[in-house]
């Protein structure tokens, strides 16, 4: 059975983190399947965006609370220059008003969640997996092709990512996905997965989650199961 394993390399950095897991399974991603309700997520993803504000009420962009955590958690490990984590890249849109433009349904659905809630979520296909997933610290050259990107650019040495057996998945911890797990509209069984690096954001995360369970089954079928992960318990059953 494939696993999810969160290495000690990563609880050395980070032993107050917690991540929240939502498994969906059997659900269709394609928008034939939502085109009755693809207005309803249209306007969840146009709701969230103007609530997001909620979280950018420093004078400065990068003294907001929801994003120095992640600024200066990324400080820990080696990062390809210049990157921010996923929740600043979608809060950064909100702050310039460029808004946040539907992908497919099950994106539009966890980025609703992330800037309703200011943590981080992303998603993977699970099928696409080549072994067990880890989040863990990069041996360095891990290959990865980022979505958007025509060249490879591969993991640098003591980079937190999650990687399976062919490589890198995303990098820089939450930065970025590859092309080679992205979620699609062929997407049946899918990983999600909401990050915190906050210890007094635990009640958040658990709500996101719930959340995110919840939309995900309703606008996409299926069915979805919740684990929480921490130093403790950090190996789940994919």
């Amino acid at each position: 059975m494939t696993k999810f394993i969160i290495t000690d390399e990563f609880w050395d950095l980070f032993p107050e983190a917690e991540i929240a897991v939502v498994l969906a399974k059997g659900i269709q991603n394609t928008e034939a399947h939502v085109a009755d309700v693809r207005e309803e997520i249209n306007e969840l993803l146009k709701q969230s965006s103007t609530g997001a504000t909620k979280f950018l009420t420093a004078g400065v962009f990068s003294e907001n609370k929801v994003i120095s955590v992640w600024r200066k958690a990324y400080q820990q490990f080696k990062t390809k220059k210049g990157v921010r984590c996923s929740i600043e890249a979608l809060l950064k849109r909100i702050d310039k008003g460029t808004g946040v433009s539907p992908i497919n349904p099950l994106v539009d659905i966890y980025n609703a969640v992330s800037l309703t809630y200011g943590l981080p979520c992303g998603g993977e296909d699970i099928d696409t997996f080549k072994g067990n997933l880890l989040l863990t610290k990069a041996v360095g050259g891990e290959p990865f092709l980022a979505l958007g990107d025509e060249e490879y650019d591969n993991a640098l040495p003591g980079e937190i990512i999650y990687k399976d057996d062919d490589g890198a998945v995303c990098r820089c911890w939450n930065w970025r996905d590859g092309q080679r797990t992205m979620l699609t509209e062929d997407t049946v069984n899918a990983f999600l997965i909401i990050e915190s690096v906050d210890p007094d954001r635990s009640d958040d995360l658990e709500a996101a989650a719930l959340l995110l369970a919840e939309l995900t089954q309703k606008y996409l079928g299926g069915s979805t199961k919740i684990a929480h992960m921490n130093i403790v318990d950090r190996e789940l059953t994919l």
